[in-house]
């Protein structure tokens, strides 16, 4: 992988909670938005069991997000519970990057984002254990057995796609080039990320990029494919509420009951 993957992003930085709250509404909503666009597997797996093996990715990624939008909503001191967080707010007030927002497609590609993703959030988890922030070590703590998981799971498929028959080499090289310009974006140091950095509540993105990096390298080794070395675009600004244009639908999808029902208990 190029060294593209990994810039940083300069900008006004207010030390505070706001950043604190923003640093953690940035690790939610990854997890959150990720969780929905698992969950539109559920009956379109290959198999089975992967439909369970996937909605059980989902549920993992749901519970980190609940965990992380209640800390932020306690920091933010507004009343903001995580349902309030998860279902009440407009798309620009959303902090995930443009990797997880995009439309599901082929299960190939599927596995080259799960790769991509929980080997980023792999690394990161590994270093919020430290975390200055208590709930947030805690949180890290147990995540970390859960995308270790996540992370072996999509290399599996990885392998077994790739080093499988020529439609399956050729599908699993096709999703590893489609996720590609949505990958630098995992490792942009945004405002919020540097001063949790510098505060011990965080960790800079750009610093996980080459141990993430050399993991992918190592499982599209194993399963005869070809890291692509690089991408004409790239996405930006997700940390910013800069999102693309499925995120307006998924939005949609996700709220919808919780909008039209306000107040509604299960």
């Amino acid at each position: 992988m190029s060294e593209h993957l990994a810039t940083t992003t300069t900008g006004d930085r207010a030390a505070g909670p706001s950043e604190h709250v923003a640093y953690l509404l940035g690790l939610a909503d990854d997890a959150l938005i990720y969780a929905q666009r698992l969950g539109e597997w559920l009956t379109r797996a290959p198999q089975i069991e992967e439909d369970l093996a996937l909605g059980n990715v989902g549920l993992d990624l749901l519970g980190q997000a609940r965990s992380l939008l209640t800390r932020a909503g306690e920091l933010e001191g507004a009343g903001r519970d995580e349902d309030d967080l998860a279902y009440l707010r407009d798309e620009r007030e959303f902090r995930n990057v443009h990797l997880v927002e995009q439309p599901r497609a082929d299960f190939g590609h599927e596995m080259a984002r799960m790769l991509w993703f929980a080997s980023y959030q792999h690394e990161l988890y590994a270093e919020l254990v430290t975390s200055a922030d208590e709930v947030l070590a805690a949180v890290a703590a147990k995540a970390i057995k859960e995308v270790t998981y996540h992370r072996d799971h999509a290399g599996q498929w990885v392998v077994r796609l790739g080093d499988g028959t020529e439609e399956s080499h050729a599908r699993m090289q096709a999703g590893l080039e489609a996720v590609l310009p949505f990958l630098a974006e995992l490792f942009d140091d945004d405002p919020a990320s540097v001063w949790a950095a510098e505060a011990g509540v965080g960790v800079l993105p750009s610093s996980l990029h080459d141990r993430a990096v050399a993991h992918v390298t190592a499982v599209v080794e194993q399963a005869t494919l070809t890291l692509p070395e690089d991408s004409r675009w790239r996405s930006r600004g997700g940390r910013a509420g800069i999102h693309s244009a499925p995120m307006g639908y998924l939005l949609a999808e996700m709220q919808h009951i919780h909008r039209s029902h306000p107040g509604a208990k299960w």
